[in-house]
């Protein structure tokens, strides 16, 4: 991946900052995107302003944001490579409390900035023969967990997993893999934004009794950005998360 171009999304914080961290580390050339310019421009500075990097702040909902993503890779870079949607919203509510707004937020954000990036980034990864999508998931579109109820983010998450077959489907024939990354309970800022103050205290969700880390899933989004035999697969980094339960 050494002087590939990867677009990441929702990279100032969480899983998309070690993301971001770990590609450039890697000698990949990095285009970083938040919808926040301050905290994406910390970040940057946190990284100590890697030539190997740039950063364009917005929001991934909007349809030009996603092209101007791709535009400032070729500019900046001369390709894109590898794209990985890790933006996204998530917050738990009650079936019955989800008004349209909430639907809204979710479905722009998760699946629509999924949509539009993609979008964008494809055309030129056509011209180039090749390219790898990496879109962010969730475990918990196939294990749902009572107490926990949050519909509106789950189908919208949903969504991007049936989107990622269907896409791979369409552009295996030009050398363009689309996978899924879903995590389980991952240590990161989102825990706390959803209301979680001890995110230890779910570890024993995961057969490996613990939570996962940001890095864990860095290292599995890298593997699949170099892997050229893996495509439409949802990779579970989950600790057996969905495999089966502890008693």
């Amino acid at each position: 991946m050494k002087n590939k171009t990867v677009i990441i999304t929702g990279a100032s914080s969480g899983i998309g900052k070690a993301i971001a961290k770990h590609f450039i580390e890697k000698g990949s050339n990095v285009v970083m995107n938040s919808s926040n310019e301050e905290n994406l421009k910390k970040t940057y500075e946190e990284f100590n302003s890697p030539s190997n990097a740039v950063y364009f702040a917005g929001d991934i909902s909007k349809r030009e944001t996603g092209q101007k993503l791709a535009d400032l890779a070729l500019e900046k870079f001369n390709s894109v490579d590898v794209l990985i949607n890790n933006a996204g919203a998530f917050s738990p509510k009650p079936f019955l409390d989800v008004q349209e707004d909430d639907l809204d937020l979710f479905w722009n954000v998760n699946l629509k900035g999924t949509f539009f990036t993609t979008q964008a980034a494809i055309p030129q990864m056509l011209k180039q023969g090749k390219g790898s999508i990496i879109n962010i998931g969730t475990v918990l579109v196939d294990h749902a967990i009572d107490g926990f109820p949050a519909t509106a983010p789950l189908t919208s998450k949903g969504a991007i997993h049936a989107l990622t077959r269907q896409l791979a489907a369409e552009f295996g024939k030009d050398n363009i893999k689309v996978n899924t990354i879903a995590p389980g309970i991952i240590r990161s800022p989102l825990q706390g934004k959803i209301g979680v103050e001890d995110a230890d205290s779910l570890a024993g969700l995961h057969l490996l009794n613990r939570i996962g880390e940001v890095n864990e899933i860095a290292e599995a989004a890298y593997y699949l950005a170099s892997a050229d035999f893996v495509t439409g697969e949802t990779i579970n980094i989950a600790g057996g998360h969905s495999v089966g339960h502890a008693i």
